[in-house]
């Protein structure tokens, strides 16, 4: 037999390929459409995976003023920031988020699916999410993925 068959290939920088892909956020649930961005993200999606490396695609987001949340989630959910300074504890809801941007919902869901550390802030950067149908991204060709 030979051994060489049986090594364990593992991406690198030089190695991977990363594609553009799109996501359309219509209709869609929050939490489900974040956790299948964040596979993408994170490439746990390719065969040639590996934990070390940012071998993810960059996804873009599209029409996320349209993504749906289950239940009273809208004005229950709470999101906690704290400022830093005493009696700095600012809460605010999913609802009050959208107001401001429909993004924000969505880039905050996938940025606490991916790992934190290093590389997964990178891999944040590899995310745009846009409110509309349109983004600036038609010259990388980017493939339509369906959730």
């Amino acid at each position: 037999m030979d051994t060489l068959s049986y090594k364990t290939v593992s991406a690198n920088d030089a190695t991977v390929d990363k594609q553009w892909v799109v996501v359309d956020a219509q209709a869609a649930v929050l939490g489900r459409l974040a956790s299948e961005v964040a596979k993408i993200l994170r490439g746990k999606n390719k065969p040639n995976f590996t934990p070390h490396v940012d071998c993810g695609d960059n996804v873009i987001v599209i029409n996320a003023d349209k993504v749906r949340l289950t239940g009273k989630k809208w004005d229950e959910k709470v999101y906690v920031r704290h400022t830093g300074y005493p009696g700095g504890q600012r809460i605010s809801t999913p609802r009050l988020l959208k107001q401001k941007s429909s993004a924000i919902l969505v880039e905050k869901a996938v940025r606490g699916m991916l790992p934190k550390n290093r590389l997964g802030r990178k891999m944040y950067g590899n995310l745009y999410v846009y409110e509309g149908a349109e983004h600036p991204h038609e010259a990388q060709q980017p493939k339509t993925i369906t959730l």
